[in-house]
C-alpha cells in the first residue's frame, strides 16, 4: 500500500479549495496549486475564513486551526506540484485533465498517485493517456467538500488494488465515508441523481409546478436541498456539463435528455451562486 503524507491538490476553485481544507485539517502537507493566482489568495481567504467559523463553533481549537494554516502551501508553479498522491479538481473538459496528469506524471515519483475527481468523465479515458494506469483512480468529493462526507472511489480495469486501498485510507483518515465503484457513466451518485434534476425541471417546462414549489416539496419530504436550490449551489455549468456527458455516454436515451431550461441558464450565464443568479437570485460574491 501506498503511504501518503503529502498531498497536492490541483484546481483552486470551490471543490479543490474545499478538498485542500479537509487534506490539511486530517493531517497532511498539502500543496495547493492553480495557474490563477487571485485563485488562489482567494482558496486562500476562503480556508481562513472556514477555519475561523469552525472554531468560533468550537468545532476546532486554535491550535488544530494554525497547524492547519501551516500545512497548506500555496503555489502557481506547476514545478511545486510534487506529493504521494495528485487530486486534480480543475474544469471538467477530458483533455485539460489529461494534459495536467502528463505533465505531473513527468516530475513526480513512480509510486504517486493520480486522483481525478472528475463527477461524469469516464476515469478510463483519463487514464488512457497516462504512462501508468495503474495508478490513476477516481476520487470523487462532493460539494461542499468540507461537510458532505461520501467520496466516491472509482477503479478501472486498469487500477491498481493497492492504490484503491491507499485512496480508500487517505479518504477514512479525513474524515469521509469512501465507496469503491467501477467506472462507468456518472458514477453512482450522479447516474441516479440525474433523474432529480431532469425531471424536476420537465415539471417546469410542462408548467405542472413552479421551481418554489418543487423546492419546498423535495424538502419537506426529508431532502436537505431542492433541486433548484441544489443545481444553483454546485453551478449551473457543472450540473449541465455532467447531464451532457451522462446523457452521451449513456447513448443519448431520451429519459436522460439535458434541460431546456438549464441551457438557457448556461447561455444567460446564471450559473448559480456562483454569479449571483441561477434559479434564484443571491448576493454577489
Amino acid at each position: 500500500m501506498n503511504s501518503i503524507k503529502k498531498v497536492c491538490v490541483c484546481g483552486a476553485g470551490t471543490m479543490g479549495s474545499g478538498i485542500a481544507q479537509v487534506a490539511a485539517l486530517a493531517g497532511f502537507d498539502t500543496i495547493q496549486f492553480d495557474v490563477n493566482s487571485a485563485m488562489l489568495e482567494k482558496s486562500k481567504t476562503g480556508i481562513e475564513k472556514n477555519l475561523q467559523w469552525l472554531l468560533d463553533k468550537e468545532k476546532i481549537t486554535s491550535e488544530q486551526k494554525d497547524q492547519c494554516l501551516q500545512r497548506l502551501q500555496f503555489t502557481d508553479q506547476l514545478t511545486d506540484c510534487v506529493a504521494d498522491i495528485i487530486i486534480e479538481a480543475i474544469i471538467e473538459k477530458r483533455e485539460a485533465k489529461t494534459e495536467l496528469f502528463s505533465k505531473l506524471f513527468a516530475i513526480n515519483g513512480h509510486q504517486t498517485i493520480f486522483a481525478t475527481n472528475t463527477s461524469s468523465i469516464a476515469v478510463m479515458d483519463i487514464a488512457s493517456s497516462a504512462p501508468d494506469p495503474e495508478r490513476v483512480v477516481g476520487m470523487h468529493f462532493f460539494n461542499p467538500a468540507p461537510i458532505m462526507k461520501l467520496v466516491e472511489v472509482i477503479k478501472t480495469t486498469q487500477t491498481g488494488d493497492s492504490v484503491i486501498a491507499s485512496v480508500v485510507e487517505l479518504a477514512t483518515t479525513m474524515g469521509k465515508t469512501a465507496v469503491i465503484c467501477k467506472d462507468s457513466p456518472g458514477f453512482i451518485v450522479n447516474r441516479v441523481a440525474r433523474h432529480y434534476y431532469l425531471e424536476a425541471m420537465k415539471l417546469v417546462e410542462d408548467g405542472y409546478a413552479t421551481i418554489e414549489t418543487i423546492d419546498a416539496v423535495m424538502e419537506s419530504t426529508g431532502f436537505k436541498m431542492g433541486p433548484f436550490k441544489l443545481m444553483d449551489l454546485i453551478g449551473m455549468d457543472i450540473n449541465f456539463g455532467v447531464s451532457n456527458i451522462v446523457w452521451e455516454a449513456m447513448g443519448k436515451p431520451e429519459r436522460l435528455r439535458p434541460s431546456r431550461i438549464q441551457k438557457e441558464k448556461v447561455d444567460a450565464g446564471e450559473l448559480g451562486r456562483k454569479t449571483g443568479k441561477g434559479f434564484y437570485e443571491y448576493d454577489k460574491p
